[in-house]
């Protein structure tokens, strides 16, 4: 009997989980889950081959797939979520798909893959919500230009038998008023001549041009300094990516971010896009601080 020969080689994997399913068992029973799972998995099979990746394997809802680019498995991740969001629900049922993706060395034996490469893709599937595309900060140093410029960074988890933290980021594969990129072709968005205007007790500063940022926090150097002592020291920024303004925060205590008449967001090392009108909190809500910087987006 030949004993199986194991080979290492660099790959993208990517773990695609069906959610919801659970739930539609439920409600909509057996025979009629298990179609529209089925369905799911067929549309996660074929954004696979398309972009020139293989399914490892199928382990109940969720799809193991490797791929020879992170590019490819991209591309893949966000055909999967179109495809998905396509389908109608099933009964009460809206069936999702959360993915989370990892470049690395990989052990192949047969047709199946082992390894940290593995495991860490594994992980990161299940830090994602439902609709949501995670992949590794390292990962995100492979992809192209065009890739590269749909990610947002998240934050780091501690992931076992890794002396650090690993980064994560965000894929962003939809249009909407938060999310602006879609992954289907390499066209930017148009720049228009959007305004960014801050008012801070009585300073008023003025953001027009592509690539002008501004920093806003306690320390002396900052574009925007504010005297709130829950702000860090560089706590922050706002750049214009096309025709929008988009807010990190890199503070301890995070970001509290008001659009007028919607809900508190408060922020930790995430982004939100800036709209219209609303104000800015550094390290604790609006409430409880008169320190707030107003926006205005023109």
């Amino acid at each position: 009997m030949t004993e199986p020969t194991d080979s290492t080689r660099h790959t993208t994997v990517l773990f695609a989980d069906v959610s919801e399913s659970s739930k539609l068992y439920e409600t909509a029973g057996d025979a009629t889950a298990s179609e529209a799972v089925a369905r799911c998995l067929e549309i996660l099979r074929r954004a696979t081959e398309a972009a020139g990746g293989r399914v490892v394997k199928t382990i109940g809802d969720e799809v193991m797939a490797a791929f020879g680019s992170a590019d490819s498995a991209a591309a893949a991740a966000a055909d999967m979520q179109g495809g998905i969001e396509a389908l109608a629900p099933v009964g009460d049922a809206k069936l999702g798909v959360r993915i989370g993706f990892h470049s690395g060395p990989v052990i192949q034996r047969d047709e199946d893959v082992f390894g940290d490469t593995v495991n860490l893709a594994s992980r990161l599937v299940g830090q994602a919500r439902k609709g949501q595309i995670i992949t590794s900060a390292e990962t995100v140093g492979l992809l192209g230009p065009i890739y590269r410029r749909t990610t947002r960074s998240l934050y780091s988890i501690q992931v076992k038998g890794r002396a650090e933290e690993v980064g994560l980021a965000e894929l962003v594969w939809r249009h909407g008023e938060d999310m602006t990129v879609m992954m289907g072709g390499p066209q930017a968005a148009r720049s228009k001549s959007a305004v960014l205007r801050l008012k801070y007790r009585d300073k008023e500063i003025v953001r027009r041009r592509d690539n002008d940022s501004i920093s806003i926090g306690r320390e002396a150097g900052c574009g925007l300094v504010v005297a709130d002592t829950m702000a860090s020291r560089q706590h922050c920024t706002i750049e214009r990516r096309g025709d929008k303004f988009v807010l990190r925060d890199h503070s301890s205590n995070g970001t509290y971010v008001t659009a007028e008449g919607d809900t508190e967001v408060l922020l930790r090392r995430e982004e939100f896009t800036l709209r219209k009108h609303g104000w800015i909190a550094c390290g604790q809500p609006r409430a409880g601080t008169s320190e707030t910087v107003e926006f205005f987006c023109d």
